[in-house]
């Protein structure tokens, strides 16, 4: 799929170059300050897209959640992840508007520091996220501030919401370092099937952008 003037709409693949990584000393100042906002307490996760199936880190308990404000949306590009900067990839991020529905993960205070440092490097190898402590109801009612990580609009490496050709091409073809973006979005969307808090978005873009899939079940 060729570009297009930007007066015609959307193209792929976007004119996105090399973000500059986040160095350690980045990530540190990065972690540290959203710790120094948190005070005292346990600290939660809001978990919405891979780290509810591949959280990789230990977890003291999960809650069933979902935090207002924000909604889940295929909307940035990956360079690394599920794409590269020849064929970017498409992941989840939270963007404003809506609600989401996810798990809380209250993490061991016991490797704590280590734990969300490893997170950082997963999450927040590139600006292309803002740490912040989200508002979250969990399953019984109660509150908690959960760190989430939301979209940053103003960057390139924001897709928005984009048409379904663009989609499903990038499904078609756009892999990286941890796979393809069609099974980074099946996966995501199986396990919020399984828990019986299916996104309905998710399964709306699988169902028309994957017609040999659908033509499969």
């Amino acid at each position: 799929m060729t570009s297009s003037p930007a007066s015609e709409g959307p193209f792929y693949p976007p004119t996105l170059g090399v973000p500059e990584r986040f160095t350690p000393a980045q990530l540190r100042a990065s972690l540290d300050i959203t710790m120094s906002e948190h005070g005292a307490g346990p600290v939660w996760l809001f978990a919405y897209g891979s780290l509810i199936w591949r959280p990789e880190f230990p977890v003291a308990e999960a809650r069933r959640a979902r935090v207002h404000g924000y909604h889940r949306g295929l909307y940035l590009w990956s360079l690394t992840h599920r794409g590269t900067p020849e064929a970017p990839g498409l992941v989840l991020g939270l963007d404003r508007g809506g609600s989401c529905s996810g798990f809380a993960f209250r993490l061991p205070e016991d490797h704590l520091d280590a734990n969300l440092y490893a997170l950082w490097e997963r999450e927040m190898p590139y600006a292309s996220y803002r740490p912040e402590w989200l508002n979250c109801r969990l399953d019984d009612g109660s509150r908690v501030r959960a760190l989430g990580f939301v979209l940053e609009r103003h960057l390139p490496s924001y897709a928005g919401s984009l048409p379904d050709n663009i989609v499903q091409h990038v499904l078609d073809s756009a892999q990286g370092h941890f796979g393809t973006t069609r099974d980074y979005v099946e996966q995501t969307a199986k396990a919020l099937r399984d828990y019986a808090m299916p996104d309905l978005n998710l399964e709306g873009i699988l169902a028309r952008c994957c017609p040999l899939r659908r033509a499969q079940e």
